[in-house]
């Protein structure tokens, strides 16, 4: 039978990946290599314990104080979190321009303070992006 990972371990795992993409330099290279496997090479603690020749418990352990350092960077620096919101509001930003084209694309009579209002909204996304930054 297949292993089948359902939403919630689905959502720690691209949530443990974002904390890795963004703070894993800041980890030591058995830190990296242990976290690695864990999370991205999908490794047991078992297998990862004998390719270390250490206990299934020092990686369990190891693990548990990697994940405190990672959120623990994202607790202060709030870099995932930013990613994020950037990336909502520029969905946000992708939806008005869509509004805008198909609104010049039909050649309606589409009244201009629409428009600017539309693109006004734009502006403000795109300023409240460069502030969270």
């Amino acid at each position: 039978m297949a292993d089948r990972k359902t939403g919630k371990d689905i959502h720690k795992i691209v949530e443990q990946t974002l904390l890795y993409d963004f703070y894993g330099e800041l980890l030591t290279e058995h830190q990296k290599n242990i976290y690695e496997d864990v999370v991205l090479n999908d490794m047991s603690l078992s297998e990862i314990a004998e390719n270390y020749e250490i206990s299934r418990q020092a990686v369990s352990d190891l693990m548990k104080r990697i994940e405190k350092l990672l959120f623990g960077y994202e607790s202060k620096l709030h870099l995932v979190e930013k990613f994020e919101n950037a990336k909502d509001k520029v969905r946000e930003i992708r939806v008005e321009a869509e509004v805008i084209q198909d609104a010049v694309g039909e050649n309606k009579d589409t009244d201009r303070t629409v428009l600017k209002d539309r693109v006004k909204r734009i502006a403000e996304i795109s300023d409240s992006i460069l502030e969270d930054f």
